[in-house]
């Protein structure tokens, strides 16, 4: 079965948004298909796009789970971006929540430390 994903993230000054995903995410979108919408491939088939939506931008809420947390989050801050609240769990899992000038959440999670 293949299986294509688009989370969509909705956002108020897309222009500001844009540039915000830009530095969080460090590479600049795959695709631009119009003027209202940038798109980054995360990984094969799946998307995230950053779309202009003001009457709903701020309820986002996207989790991306990845086996290199300690790095990702150490070159997201080399890029000026902290997490606004970090997370373990009691079976060890982490999570890192960032959020955008609108207030969407984009969580970064991985697995417990030294695994």
């Amino acid at each position: 079965m293949t299986l294509d994903l688009f989370a969509g993230v909705p956002v108020g000054d897309y222009a500001r948004a844009l540039a915000w995903y830009e530095q969080l995410l460090g590479t600049p979108p795959a695709f631009v298909p119009n003027d209202t919408e940038s798109v980054w491939e995360l990984a094969e088939n799946r998307y995230l796009v950053v779309e202009a939506a003001p009457e709903h931008a701020g309820h986002g809420m996207t989790t991306l789970f990845v086996d290199d947390f300690d790095t990702r989050l150490e070159e997201i801050a080399a890029r000026g971006i902290e997490p606004a609240e970090r997370e373990t769990y009691g079976n060890g899992v982490r999570k890192a929540i960032f959020r955008d000038p609108d207030g969407n959440e984009l969580g970064i999670g991985g697995g417990p430390a030294g695994q």
